[in-house]
């Protein structure tokens, strides 16, 4: 098992930034490939950036691309989305999920998830 605990959302206004954290426990975290999901009301999950487990390379949707980045912390135990240039459709509640066999690029992916941070961005 691994339980995964965000942090870090709050209401910023349009052109702002935040850094979301997901904290990891159980299991052993670098075996687990690590993504960040978001999902807006009335809308499906959605796949927002990735990182590898083997080598760290990362994967990002086109809609944040440039804008967002994820990392793994120096403990491996951590990983943030800094989230730069904020937009008010970027307003979701964000989610970290853990695949221990794919790098999750898609909610069907994931094995694990955490309970979500809301990050609401006002134009």
């Amino acid at each position: 098992q691994v339980q995964l605990v965000e942090s870090g959302g709050g209401l910023v206004q349009a052109g702002g930034s935040l850094r979301l954290s997901c904290a990891a426990s159980g299991r052993t975290f670098s075996r687990y490939g690590m993504g960040w999901f978001r999902q807006a009301p009335g809308k499906e999950r959605e796949f927002v950036a990735a990182i590898r487990r083997s080598d760290s390379n990362t994967y990002y949707a086109d809609s944040v691309l440039g804008r967002f980045t994820i990392s793994r912390g120096n403990a491996k135990n951590t990983v943030f989305l800094q989230m730069n240039s904020l937009k008010p459709e970027d307003t979701a509640v964000y989610y970290c999920g853990a695949s221990g066999v794919v790098t999750p690029t898609s909610a069907s992916g994931v094995d694990y998830w955490g309970k979500g941070t809301l990050v609401t961005v006002s134009s």
